[in-house]
């Protein structure tokens, strides 16, 4: 039966072309599970095989674990101290073993067998060329449609298959078994059985890969795509950046007669590209990301990371784009929360924070109206500003002499320290079983605080627009942060 094991092994490596330890392993494997079946429990069992005789041992063995980490598999593992009475310089990790009686290849069944072996085979077969493709470093995936698997197409490039997922499609296409298909290769899951290659073409990645691919200049270094935002087949914008003064960055992308943006339009199901010019001015960024809307005027908020760009009656519709699509994807594509308004918007807001902000220097400061004014006119906005910036820079501020500056700036320095101590005395309002709140940023215990917010319940009652106004956050994270507060009203319940 030996003999006959490795003229069976012989065979299997020339027939499927892999190394002969590679058959060795699976019949290992094949006989180890056939010995797991004669003994209790879920034990670990090592086979040996000598590689030119046939001959093999059995080993029953125990994995060592740490005294205080307990047995977690009790059939598979020894504490450390106890193995250390059987091998006294045997350490954590290694493996106690002893020999048990070897199972007759007989025994297995000649079927059964041979299924584990060329189970192990093709598993060996997929990895090798799974790794042999991986290796040429391609980011795209070319392949035909092969089937349909569960909603998500399964591509096939040679022996090597790839899964594109529904999510990750273009929403207009259908592809058809035969069809020719490009994919940005995401990652690989070798859980996945079959196809590995997890693809997306509505990944804004697969569109920078295909302009790289386009335009020749990106590849060499002349050129930088430095970020894309995709509604997937229908627009996109990509933001580029040139390198060499002599090369113009929209232009070589669009291509002679838009031949380069075309082929990429193609590709992506008739997807409209804009190219819009990258700036390290965040503002120029984001009037160029709003194209082809023209911008009166735009306002930063850094603190908020948001602008507010002003644009006329005219540019209102384009600015803001079908179902909000161009300033989405202008907000996307920057990084920016952006805040379309008209010239009216834009005078209201801005008269409604003057006037919060006159109110708070007149109640903080115990000024006159003149003199907060006369703070908003030059710039200040907030009690920090008053306090902290350079004290040069006030003294530039023509109606105040020095006295006057100092006195302000101590004024607003008691003032936040009073509101600090203030603050600190609503947070130690708020109940424990509120702070211990899955998911609750400690960050804004205070703004729950100052708002009334002091228990579970409190928060579990708030309206999500109501919860996003305290804390700033998108109505889906408001959301989640209530649902989280009300799962103790459910408890218990089916």
């Amino acid at each position: 039966m030996n003999r006959e094991m490795l003229m069976l092994v012989d065979a299997i490596s020339r027939e499927k072309n892999v190394e002969r330890d590679v058959v060795f392993g699976a019949v290992e494997s094949a006989l180890a599970q056939a010995t797991k079946k004669l003994h209790q429990g879920d034990v670990d069992i090592r086979v040996s095989v000598d590689r030119d005789s046939g001959d093999y041992e059995t080993f029953r063995r125990w994995h060592v674990v740490p005294d205080e980490a307990g047995l977690q598999l009790p059939d598979q593992e020894i504490l450390l101290f106890e193995a250390k009475e059987e091998m006294s310089d045997i350490e954590v990790g290694e493996y106690i073993e002893e020999a048990v009686d070897s199972v007759p290849i007989g025994r297995i069944g000649a079927m059964a067998a041979k299924q584990v072996i060329l189970q192990k085979i093709r598993d060996a077969e997929r990895e090798m060329l799974l790794n042999d493709f991986m290796s040429r470093g391609d980011k795209i995936f070319v392949g035909t449609v092969k089937r349909l698997d569960k909603g998500d197409i399964i591509v096939e490039a040679g022996r090597v298959e790839g899964r594109l997922r529904r999510s990750e499609m273009i929403a207009k296409e259908n592809l058809r078994n035969g069809d020719r298909v490009r994919a940005m290769i995401m990652e690989v899951d070798l859980t996945l059985r079959g196809a590995p290659i997890i693809l997306s073409r509505s990944a804004p990645e697969f569109m920078i890969e295909l302009f790289r691919q386009e335009v020749p200049e990106i590849e060499q270094g002349l050129l930088e795509i430095k970020s894309c935002a995709r509604d997937p087949g229908s627009r996109a914008k990509i933001a580029v950046l040139s390198h060499d003064k002599r090369v113009d960055p929209i232009g070589t992308c669009v291509g002679v007669r838009g031949t380069r943006v075309n082929a990429v339009t193609n590709e992506l199901a008739g997807e409209r590209v804009d190219i819009v010019l990258w700036s390290e001015d965040p503002a120029q960024f984001v009037i160029g990301a709003l194209a082809p809307a023209n911008v009166s005027s735009i306002v930063v908020d850094e603190e908020k990371h948001a602008m507010d760009v002003v644009v006329d009656e005219e540019n209102l519709a384009i600015a803001i784009g079908r179902g909000g699509q161009n300033v989405r994807l202008a907000s996307d594509l920057t990084g920016w929360k952006i805040n379309i308004m008209d010239a009216n918007e834009s005078a209201q807001k801005q008269a409604t924070e003057t006037d919060a902000s006159r109110k708070l220097f007149m109640e903080k400061l115990d000024v006159d109206e003149e003199i907060a004014d006369i703070l908003i006119s030059e710039g200040f906005n907030s009690l920090e500003e008053v306090a902290y910036v350079p004290i040069s820079e006030m003294l530039e501020i023509e109606a105040f002499d020095e006295d006057t500056i100092n006195e302000l700036r101590t004024r607003a320095k008691d003032a936040l320290l009073t509101m600090e101590i203030a603050k600190e005395e609503g947070v130690e309002t708020v109940s424990q079983n509120l702070r211990d709140l899955e998911g609750l940023d400690p960050e804004l215990i205070p703004k729950l605080a100052e708002a009334g917010v002091h228990t579970r319940d409190d928060l579990a009652d708030l309206a999500v627009d109501e919860l996003t106004e305290i804390t700033g956050h998108s109505a889906d994270d408001a959301k989640a942060l209530i649902l989280k507060a009300r799962e103790h009203w459910f408890a218990g319940q089916e």
